[in-house]
């Protein structure tokens, strides 16, 4: 388990990519798994999952068979991940970009995700990097799949229009700091 000290380490080696200071609250974890449907979905994949707050709350309620990919480009993070949950037959810990998504999906025979929860941090991600994790997201969703994620302020909201439909956004005032939840179905 990383203690919070090492967490720090980890955002102050990499803010742009870690993007917090702290990790997520439970109340947020359950927020953000709140919008799927875990009686109809098969596969899931997570973006940035970081210690993996919301990795355990899908686990507590998805259902035996549904395949969940999880996806970390930071090391250290990757690790623990690999180390907790490569053993399980229905999750896949990769050590690598969102952007790939598409090809870690072909890899291990998925053609289309019903629910992608992510971690990252899109206000201050490059926003090439942006604009391409969330094109490829649009296209990898089933038709009537959700994206799931949060932000600290609505300031990439303009950013996730322009790929998604549907969107709802609930604020989580229990997590440091609080967060917006955006739940949203891709455009098709």
């Amino acid at each position: 388990m990383m203690s919070a000290l090492q967490f720090v380490k980890e955002y102050v080696k990499q803010p742009r990519t870690v993007g917090a200071v702290m990790p997520s609250s439970k109340v947020l974890a359950r927020q953000m798994v709140e919008a799927i449907e875990f009686d109809r979905v098969e596969s899931i994949a997570e973006f940035g999952p970081g210690t993996g707050v919301f990795t355990e709350e899908i686990l507590r309620r998805k259902r035996d068979g549904t395949m969940l990919l999880v996806i970390e480009e930071n090391r250290e993070f990757f690790e623990l991940l690999y180390e907790r949950y490569s053993k399980r037959d229905d999750v896949v810990v990769i050590h690598g970009s969102a952007e790939d998504v598409r090809e870690h999906m072909q890899k291990y025979g998925m053609s289309r995700l019903d629910a992608i929860v992510s971690g990252l941090p899109f206000a201050s991600l490059p926003n090439d990097v942006s604009h391409a994790i969330l094109r490829v997201t649009n296209q990898v969703l089933a038709p009537g799949g959700v994206f799931v994620t949060f932000q600290y302020s609505m300031m990439k909201k303009a950013l996730f229009e322009r790929y998604f439909a549907g969107m709802e956004w609930q604020r989580v005032w229990w997590n440091v700091p609080p967060a917006y939840v955006l739940a949203a179905r891709p455009m098709k």
